[in-house]
């Protein structure tokens, strides 16, 4: 009997389903939300107030205007709660694709050792969770033994039961692992153990953890690799195309250990979000975005709701996070069969459910409608595809919107869209000291950065080229191949149910952004592209500098030099002095030899350009250096 009960509660567990994300209470943050907001709707980036609401709420034709069917999204407490918790806890179904296809804990890296981990914490919280492996590899080269500790640069904030930004689910007798938006782009403070929400997290090691995983060529889009087609072997693989013929298929075992390989060179607190076949992470970006528009480093995300948030966002959970979502864009964006594709992303899949055998015979394609999680939509994340799909636009660069089923379209985008406008970086812990802030600015004044980094935003929010502002240039023309198939921008109302039903209507979406700016942000015919000018706030919290966060000194500025001497070595990258490097030449040049020197070119990871200086040889002396760090570290905006 009493065998009969176990055996029957172990059933139970088996088959009762749960899932864990921490949320943090706003005790547990340096920088909690603020209680209340003036702002009642943003309709297409324009924000309308409390006010403004109830004036046209008086009218029939205003009540349409601020209606989700016309494109007005809320901003009221109840989407800004629903917007933090999706901040922390949204993985959009991300953990079938991280777990059940990449593997990302199926190989060295596995969930007993970061369970392990999180005991050892005893609950005290960390920067940097520290986790041994559990078994023995050669990856890309380089060989991992089991019991080798890793720096996996998760985040664990005190009292956390998982690691931030990180979702655990438990299904069928099968863990998986999801990323939320907390994991890049919020922190734990290394002195209080509190999260610090929307500043980047500077060590987190994605490029070591997508490497330990048993399939990362499921994710080699974002890598730069030779012709697949050249590297098939004689008497290999083989996959029936789209027009019936006969295609070989890279030799898998070569083709994973090139990935790996390149994903090994990625240092913590990069990644590479695009899908160019280029190896070209960017440091992860901040969340403090109020003053940060148009979005995105080459800055594509520039209308929709909230300025174009909501695209940026979708496109963490839309392009990012499922590389199974560009089937059908395989051939613009890859030059690649679709059935070629999908084979070389499931041959090896983690789980059996997904892995195609290319010897059945089967086509890829109809291999997957048949295990397909979320059948109707493209890959394996929540995710509806617009009637523009896969053709790309200025709203979805590949044609999907992110959207849970169960709710309206886009309502948790637009709702962590809403709350991330209301996040403000914590104070600085430097002292105050009014003087030298006010010696700084007109540092800042004389040396003409207000050219560009102009007002109370610190930015003129538009896109420089990339020559022009002479940093490294990859990253600018990520997104060139759009321009093949771009179409006008365009979404499902905000209350059209998920799934989407037959015959629904799309709204044209106002296309506000200036059209050379459009042309610049996606590098599309002859551009270069460009970057988009940042805001300076939360500067502090938000080192290394440069897109590619090349930019990087510890505090102490003769050794400490580089991602090398910096992040790659254990070193948290200094505000001061990297800020310093910045704008000292001298500083820089040597920054960007020990980048060079620690082979990180190959990343196209350098540290250059932005050649705009406030040094002695630009007729500063190291007094007016010191204010003007002071100042652009220490600055907080008014509150909106």
């Amino acid at each position: 009997m009493v065998g009969a009960v176990a055996l029957g509660a172990a059933a139970a567990a088996f088959l009762i389903p749960w899932e864990y994300a921490y949320v943090p209470d706003e005790a547990s943050v340096l920088n909690p939300t603020p209680a209340s907001t003036d702002q009642a709707f943003d309709l297409w980036g324009r924000r309308i107030s409390r006010a403004e609401a109830d004036e046209l709420r008086k009218t029939a034709e205003g009540r349409e205007t601020i209606s989700p069917a016309r494109g007005a999204a809320p901003t009221d407490e109840e989407t800004l709660r629903l917007g933090r918790r999706a901040f922390h806890a949204e993985t959009f179904g991300n953990e079938v694709f991280l777990t059940d296809i990449l593997g990302v804990m199926s190989g060295p890296l596995r969930f007993g050792g970061v369970a392990r981990a999180l005991l050892d914490l005893g609950g005290k919280g960390t920067t940097n969770l520290r986790v041994r492996l559990s078994k023995s590899a050669r990856v890309g080269g380089v060989d991992f033994r089991a019991g080798d500790w890793v720096d996996t640069g998760l985040d664990v904030p005190a009292g956390a039961h998982a690691p931030l930004g990180v979702k655990v689910e438990y299904s069928f007798g099968r863990l998986r692992m999801g990323i939320t938006c907390a994991a890049c782009h919020s922190t734990v403070d290394p002195a209080t153990k509190r999260v610090i929400q929307g500043a980047p997290n500077a060590d987190l090691n994605l490029g070591l953890m997508l490497a330990l995983g048993t399939n990362t060529a499921a994710f080699f889009p974002h890598v730069e690799l030779p012709d697949p087609a050249a590297q098939a072997p004689a008497g290999g693989q083989t996959v029936i195309a789209s027009d019936g013929s006969t295609v070989a298929l890279p030799d898998a075992g070569a083709f994973e250990d090139m990935v790996d390989a390149l994903f090994l060179k990625w240092p913590p607190g990069n990644f590479d979000s695009m899908i160019d076949l280029v190896s070209a992470p960017t440091q992860l970006p901040t969340s403090f975005t109020r003053w940060n528009h148009p979005f995105a480093f080459s800055g594509p995300f520039a209308v929709g709701p909230f300025r174009g948030l909501s695209a940026q966002t979708n496109n963490v959970h839309a392009l990012n996070s499922d590389a199974l979502a560009h089937v059908g864009s395989s051939r613009a964006l890859f030059d690649m069969d679709p059935e070629v594709y999908l084979a070389i992303l499931l041959r090896n899949a983690a789980s059996s459910r997904y892995r195609f055998d290319p010897a059945s015979g089967r086509r890829p394609s109809e291999f997957f409608a048949e295990v397909d999680p979320t059948p109707g939509a493209p890959g394996v994340n929540e995710a509806v595809a617009l009637p523009t799909h896969p053709r790309a636009s200025q709203i979805a660069p590949d044609g999907l919107l992110a959207s849970d089923p169960g709710l309206p379209v886009w309502r948790e985008v637009n709702a962590m869209a809403a709350w991330q406008e209301t996040i403000r970086p914590p104070k600085a812990p430097l002292p105050d000291d009014p003087e030298a802030a006010a010696r700084g600015r007109e540092a800042f004044e004389e040396a003409g950065c207000v050219q560009c980094h102009a007002g109370a935003d610190l930015t003129n929010h538009r896109i420089i080229p990339a020559p022009e502002i002479g940093t490294e240039p990859a990253r600018a023309g990520a997104l060139k191949k759009t321009g093949r198939d771009f179409g006008p921008p365009v979404v499902y109302p905000f209350d059209t149910p998920v799934p989407v039903p037959s015959g629904s209507k799309v709204l044209s979406v106002p296309e506000t952004a200036d059209a050379d700016q459009v042309t610049l942000a996606f590098a599309h015919g002859d551009s270069p592209g460009g970057y988009k000018v940042p805001s300076l706030v939360g500067l502090y919290w938000t080192a290394p500098y440069l897109h590619d966060g090349g930019v990087a000194a510890g505090r102490d500025a003769q050794t400490q030099l580089g991602l090398p001497g910096t992040i790659l070595g254990g070193v948290a990258p200094d505000p001061v002095e990297s800020l310093r490097a910045l704008v000292d030449r001298d500083l820089r040049g040597r920054i960007v030899a020990a980048n060079a020197a620690g082979g990180l070119d190959s990343a196209h990871i350098t540290g250059g350009g932005h050649e705009y200086w406030v040094d002695a040889e630009a007729g500063f002396d190291r007094g007016a250096q010191d204010a003007l760090i002071h100042y652009l570290l220490s600055y907080q905006p008014d509150a909106p």
